[in-house]
C-alpha cells in the first residue's frame, strides 16, 4: 500500500477534479434510471409480472441511497475525501457486477442495495472534493456543472438502458464496470488529498428511523392497490411510517449530534433548495417510470425503440443547464428560474396527459412533452443543487450536500410509489389510458408545487446575494471556529 501511495501524483486542477468525480456521479445518477427501461425485461426473464414487486428494484436502491447519504456524508468528513470517493466507486462497481449475475429478483434487489451503499458514499464526497478544490467565487458554477452532469446522466438513463437491453438486461449493470474502473484508476493517480477533520460519531439511530420511515411509506403506497387501502397491512405500513418519521424529527431536535443538523435549515438558500429538490424529484421519478411503461407495455415498443424515442429530453438537460440556467439566474434569481423550469416541466406533463393516445404517434404525442420536460430538468435541477450547496459553510460541504441529495432520492422513491398507486390495475385499454392521464395530471400538479416553492422559498434573489451563515448546529458549528 505504501508503494501504491508513492505512485500517486495528486496534482489535479479544480477542472480535472470536476471531470474525475463527475465520472462517479454519472455512475450513481445513471443507475437510478437506467433500470427503468429494463424493468419489463427483468420481470419477464425473472418470471415476475407484478409491478409492485418489480418496483423494489428501483425503490430498494433509492431508499437505501437516500438513507445512507447523510450518514456516510457525515462519516466522510473525518477522513480524506478522495479516499471516501474511491471506496464508494469500488463498492458501487462490485455491486454492479453482482447485479449483472443475479439469479433471481430477491438477489437483484439485495445487490442493488449494495450499489446504493457505494453511491451514497461517492456522491457527498464527490461534491465535497469539488467544493474544497474550487475557488469560492466559482463554486456555484462548478456545482451547477456537477448537477447538470448528474441530471443529464439520470435523464439519459432510459436511452442508454434501451440500447443495452437490446443485448440483454444484465448489461445495464455490466456497463458500470469499465466506467468505475477508469474513474478508480485516474482518481487514485490524480485526485488531490483533501484532509478530513474530527467530527462527532454520526447518529445511527436517526439513520435507522428515517430508513424505516421512508421504506414503510413507500411500501404502503406501492402495495395499496394490491393489499387494499383499508387493509391492516397498508394502514400498518403508513402508521409505521408516520411514527418513524415523527420519531426521527423529535430525535433530531433533541440529539446533541443529529443525523441532519437542524441549523442547516436556517440557511435560507439551503432550506429552499431542499424543499424544491424533494418536490421536483417526486415528479421526476414518477414521470420516467410512467413514460417507460407506457411505451413498452401499452404501445408495445421495444426497450431500444423506447430509449431512442426518449433521447431528445436528455439532450435538453445539458443545453439548458450550461447555456441558459446560469445566465437566467444572474438576471432573474434562482427562484424565478426554478419557477420557469417547473412550468416547462408541468407543460410537458400536461401535453402527454392531453395528447397521448392508445395509437402510437411519436412526433405529435411524445416528442413535444419530452423536449419540454427535458428543458425543465435542465433549468431546475442544477439551480437548486447549486444554490443549496453553494450556501454551505466549509465544514458542512459533504454533510449538507448529502442532505439535499437525500431529499432528492426520497422524492424519487415517493414519485415511483405515487405513480403505481394512482395507476392502479386497469382492466381495459380505455381504462389504462384514463389511469395514465390521471397519473400525468397528478405529476403536473406536483410540479406546480415545485414552481411555487421556488418563488416562495428562494424568492427572486440573485445567486450569491445572500451570505451563507454558520448554521449553529453541531455539523456547522465548526465553520465558525
Amino acid at each position: 500500500m505504501r508503494y501504491l501511495s508513492q505512485l500517486r501524483r495528486g496534482d489535479a486542477s479544480a477542472g480535472l477534479v470536476l471531470v474525475i468525480v463527475c465520472a462517479g456521479v454519472v455512475l450513481a445518477s445513471l443507475d437510478l434510471f437506467i433500470v427503468n427501461i429494463a424493468l419489463p425485461d427483468i420481470g419477464h426473464d425473472l418470471h415476475q409480472a407484478n409491478l409492485s414487486a418489480l418496483s423494489w428494484v428501483l425503490n430498494g436502491y433509492a431508499i437505501v441511497y437516500a438513507a445512507l447519504l447523510v450518514l456516510l456524508g457525515r462519516l466522510s468528513e473525518s477522513f480524506d475525501r478522495e479516499l471516501g470517493f474511491l471506496w464508494g466507486v469500488v463498492i458501487f462497481t462490485v455491486g454492479s457486477v453482482l447485479c449483472g449475475v443475479a439469479p433471481g429478483l430477491g438477489w437483484l434487489i439485495g445487490f442493488r442495495v449494495l450499489q446504493a451503499v457505494g453511491a451514497a458514499l461517492l456522491t457527498p464526497t464527490s461534491l465535497s472534493l469539488i467544493l474544497a478544490t474550487t475557488a469560492p467565487e466559482k463554486r456555484q458554477g462548478a456545482v451547477r456543472a456537477w448537477a447538470a452532469v448528474g441530471g443529464f446522466a439520470a435523464a439519459l438513463g432510459p436511452v442508454v438502458g434501451g440500447i443495452l437491453v437490446a443485448a440483454g438486461w444484465r448489461w445495464v449493470f455490466f456497463v458500470n464496470v469499465p466506467v468505475g474502473l477508469l474513474a478508480l484508476a485516474v482518481g487514485w493517480w490524480r485526485l488531490p488529498s483533501v484532509a478530513g477533520h474530527r467530527v462527532p460519531r454520526p447518529d445511527a439511530l436517526g439513520a435507522l428511523l428515517v430508513t424505516v420511515g421512508i421504506a414503510a411509506l413507500t411500501l404502503g403506497l406501492v402495495e395499496g392497490n394490491d393489499w387494499g387501502w383499508g387493509s391492516a397491512r397498508v394502514l400498518g405500513s403508513l402508521g409505521l411510517a408516520a411514527v418513524s418519521l415523527a420519531g426521527f424529527l423529535a430525535h433530531t431536535m433533541r440529539h446533541s449530534n443529529p443525523l441532519v443538523d437542524p441549523g442547516l435549515f436556517r440557511i435560507r438558500p439551503f432550506r429552499g433548495a431542499s424543499i424544491v429538490g424533494l418536490v421536483f424529484s417526486t415528479a421526476f421519478g414518477a414521470m420516467l417510470l410512467a413514460t417507460v411503461l407506457w411505451m413498452q407495455d401499452v404501445w408495445g415498443w421495444s426497450a431500444l425503440h423506447s430509449g431512442l424515442a426518449f433521447a431528445p429530453g436528455p439532450l435538453m438537460v445539458p443545453l439548458f443547464s450550461f447555456l441558459v440556467a446560469g445566465r437566467l439566474i444572474e438576471r432573474l434569481g434562482p427562484g424565478r428560474v426554478i419557477f420557469l423550469g417547473s412550468l416547462l416541466y408541468a407543460a410537458g406533463m400536461a401535453w402527454w396527459m392531453l395528447f397521448v393516445k392508445l395509437h402510437a404517434s411519436y412526433a405529435d404525442q411524445i416528442l413535444p412533452g419530452t423536449v419540454l420536460t427535458g428543458a425543465g430538468v435542465g433549468l431546475v435541477m442544477p439551480t437548486f443543487i447549486g444554490v443549496g450547496s453553494g450556501a454551505l459553510p466549509p465544514a458542512s460541504f459533504a454533510t449538507g450536500s448529502a442532505v439535499i441529495n437525500m431529499l432528492r432520492q426520497v422524492g424519487l422513491s415517493i414519485g415511483v410509489a405515487v405513480f403505481i398507486a394512482v395507476l392502479g390495475t386497469p382492466h381495459s385499454a380505455l381504462g389504462t389510458l384514463h389511469s395514465y392521464q390521471l397519473a400525468r395530471g397528478v405529476i403536473a400538479a406536483i410540479t406546480l408545487v415545485s414552481a411555487l416553492s421556488g418563488i416562495v422559498f428562494l424568492g427572486a434573489r440573485r445567486a450569491g446575494a445572500e451570505p451563507a451563515p454558520a448554521a449553529g448546529g453541531p455539523a456547522t458549528a465548526a465553520a465558525s471556529r
